[in-house]
């Protein structure tokens, strides 16, 4: 489909469409998100062709990709207590460090062993595979609503593991581009300090604007929710600009500075980024599964199937284990 028109409107409707008929069958909406983005993608029904919506370039389809995941872990962050950690603190703890350890050493050691990975390879796509992140977790945690304390402890880890894992990534592909580890270290090390630093400030900042305009009445009602989308998206790309990949953590921060803040009712706001949030994370599977090409599985093999299998069957339970276990 030429027209990029049909193309917008063919993944809202298909978004919505995926969503409702998880609901009734339910079954995980992202499950069906990647089938319908799928079947809409050039080749197979043509609906959905993001080069003709985006251009010949894919930066744009992939800054719209991370201006959405800014968006989404700003709203996960919304839904974070502190008071939540008093039961479960020791282990999101244990999992977002012990267990992020433990997959990606044996992701790792899959992706080499099972795949044939090149070592640089393997062990920067085990860093990538220690993320479970929000976009994944939280929408299986409303369909299956788990009991007790381990909804609260799977929403708490994917959060914050996201800017944690896309971190690591960063400093793994930065050693991997300097060639040895002795070259790689102090960049390494400075560059997590640096976005330590920018990730932390930025999204004090950012929570203590938002508290300052909303408890002073700054802006109007009918503004709160547009004028906390504009200081997200702008720290979000401020922290990017300061200091690569830094951004995931600025726009974590201040969602959770305002959702521990007594002084202002944000209700309203997170009522709106959760209508925001299913919006943009059915956009973004549908876009993302309809770039897919059938050519895309046929360098596929077993290793690949026992890869997939390993890491969904061996590796995430272990490594879900071994932090649990006291």
């Amino acid at each position: 489909m030429d027209n990029p028109l049909v193309g917008f409107a063919a993944v809202v409707v298909l978004g919505m469409a995926a969503q409702w008929l998880a609901w009734r069958l339910r079954l995980p909406s992202i499950l069906l998100l990647l089938v319908f983005g799928f079947a809409a993608g050039p080749g197979r029904m043509g609906l959905v062709d993001p080069g003709v919506m985006f251009g010949s370039d894919p930066r744009i389809l992939l800054t719209l990709v991370s201006v959405a995941a800014a968006l989404i872990l700003f709203e996960g962050g919304l839904t974070l207590r502190l008071p939540e950690l008093k039961t479960t603190g020791s282990v999101v703890g244990r999992l977002v460090s012990y267990g992020l350890v433990v997959t990606w050493v044996l992701s790792t050691l899959a992706a080499h062993y099972l795949v044939n990975l090149p070592w640089g390879i393997s062990i920067l796509l085990g860093s990538i595979l220690t993320v479970s992140g929000p976009t994944v977790v939280q929408p299986l945690l409303r369909d299956i609503r788990p009991r007790g304390a381990t909804g609260t402890i799977l929403k708490w880890e994917g959060i914050v593991i996201d800017p944690i894992g896309a971190v690591l990534a960063v400093l793994v592909f930065e050693w991997l581009l300097a060639g040895t580890l002795r070259e790689a270290a102090p960049h390494a090390a400075t560059g997590l300090i640096k976005t330590l630093v920018v990730g932390c400030v930025g999204g004090w900042a950012a929570a203590k604007l938002l508290d300052i305009a909303l408890r002073r009445y700054w802006i109007p009602d009918y503004l709160h929710n547009p004028t906390a989308l504009a200081v997200v998206v702008a720290s979000f790309v401020a922290s990017n600009l300061v200091q690569p990949d830094s951004g995931l953590l600025t726009v974590t921060v201040p969602g959770v500075g305002m959702a521990n803040r007594s002084s202002v009712s944000i209700r309203h706001i997170v009522e709106f980024k959760e209508n925001l949030r299913v919006l943009l994370l059915s956009s973004v599977f549908i876009l993302l599964a309809a770039r897919l090409k059938l050519a895309d599985f046929e360098g596929l093999g077993l290793g690949a199937l026992l890869f997939l299998a390993a890491l969904i069957l061996v590796i995430r339970p272990l490594g879900v284990f071994l932090s649990t276990t006291k």
